[in-house]
């Protein structure tokens, strides 16, 4: 009977969670994942506060997204386009479009390189047209209902890296001093870094994602409704936090304390691994890369389609088939066959990882402000504004990213 029970709890619960665990999990990408890593490598465990600093912040921004796209039943490009100008909202898509194109290609391009690393015979270029063929595959040719389960059990490989911090050696109070007292110096390096995880973590794709794919969920709003999509969220948002804890702890663990803080790509961190964290570490952390890239790469291409065709009134959703939205998933296509391209050119990898990074965290503040005025406004959400405490976490997330921005420009400039 408590056996049934446990499972009728757990299927339940399974069933509950839906875009908010797919969006926690896709924002440790391999942009996120080379971000964490080069964290842990050059300043150890001095940055694991950040895992529960971002957290919160996060899960709040992610909650008025889906809240904005549950009450509207629209996305929030379109919300931005009937509430504000115009010709700002196209600038921000344009700076949208340029950043995360170049993150989807240092994506594709760390999941090549990785899974040449467990299977050396094929080429990174075939790689690449691999992983780009599956991406769209499973986009145009899924119905959402199919892909949307794909997508939440492909979040599962981010479990690899809580598996592989089991075979590494870390002293567990310098942890738990590193990831409860906040420390920070101020220096360039740190500055850039800092913005780096907040453009990585509390990211715009994962904005316009969330709020239009609860529109495809198309579910009648309610109390209960806004009730189970907070709990979604939250639990997204840990699971992809804890994530980033685990992935700074092991890098630090092994990389920092052996000297290792130059990591150039994502396939460079897990090499690093091999000699200090042994076989079976590596080969998990290499397997995921993969995982995540599979899942953030269609995550990063449908974003910026629904950003595109939303600001256009041009038709979408990835409920529709290929056919009745032609130019969506057109887009889809011409962004991830840029993402391939963009890889034949001599680009420094782990550059683009983290410069696409800070660009996302110069963009966040601007369309967070969109967000935050429009969850809070009556005329668009009825009875379903924002709270005053989370008004006021949606504020501070604004300018704590504004200020972040504005001293990594100065960092790089001055």
């Amino acid at each position: 009977m408590n056996k049934n029970l446990s499972s009728i709890s757990f299927s339940k619960i399974w069933k509950n969670l839906g875009p908010g665990l797919v969006t926690g999990a896709s924002d440790d990408d391999p942009s996120g994942i080379a971000t964490y890593s080069q964290a842990g490598a050059k300043f150890g465990f001095q940055f694991l506060w950040l895992s529960i600093f971002t957290f919160p912040l996060m899960a709040i921004v992610q909650e008025m997204c889906a809240r904005i796209g549950l009450v509207s039943g629209k996305g929030l490009t379109k919300n931005i386009k009937e509430n504000f100008s115009r010709p700002v909202l196209y600038f921000i898509v344009l700076l949208f479009i340029i950043a995360n194109t170049f993150n989807l290609a240092a994506d594709l391009g760390a999941m090549a390189s990785v899974s040449q690393l467990l299977l050396p015979s094929i080429s990174f270029v075939n790689y690449l047209i691999i992983f780009a063929f599956i991406s769209l595959l499973l986009q145009i040719f899924l119905n959402y209902q199919q892909y949307s389960k794909y997508l939440k059990y492909l979040a599962f490989s981010l479990l690899s890296y809580i598996v592989c911090a089991i075979f590494v050696n870390f002293n567990w109070s310098e942890v738990l001093y590193f990831t409860f007292l906040p420390t920070l110096h101020f220096s360039k390096s740190e500055i850039f870094l800092v913005c780096a995880i907040l453009g990585t973590t509390i990211s715009p794709y994962l904005f316009f994602w969330q709020s239009d794919t609860e529109v495809e969920e198309k579910r009648q709003v309610s109390k209960q409704i806004i009730k189970n999509m907070r709990s979604d969220i939250w639990s997204g948002m840990f699971f992809s936090n804890l994530i980033m804890f685990f992935i700074i702890l092991i890098c630090g663990a092994t990389l920092y304390k052996n000297g290792v803080t130059n990591i150039e790509t994502v396939k460079d961190t897990a090499e690093a691994l091999r000699p200090f964290a042994g076989n079976f570490a590596y080969l998990l952390f290499a397997l995921g890369v993969i995982g995540t890239g599979l899942l953030a790469v269609p995550i990063l291409s449908g974003s910026i389609a629904y950003a595109v065709c939303e600001s256009l009134d041009i038709g979408f959703g990835l409920n529709k088939k290929w056919w009745e939205a032609k130019i969506f998933y057109g887009i889809i296509v011409t962004i991830v066959f840029l993402g391939v391209i963009l890889n034949l050119f001599s680009f420094n990898p782990i550059n683009m990882l983290i410069y696409s990074a800070v660009l996302n965290g110069i963009i966040a503040p601007f369309i967070l402000y969109f967000i935050v005025s429009i969850s809070s406004s009556s005329k668009v959400m009825g009875a379903f504004t924002n709270s005053t405490i989370t008004k006021f976490f949606g504020w501070l997330t604004i300018f704590l990213m504004a200020m972040t921005s504005i001293a990594a420009v100065f960092s790089i400039f001055l």
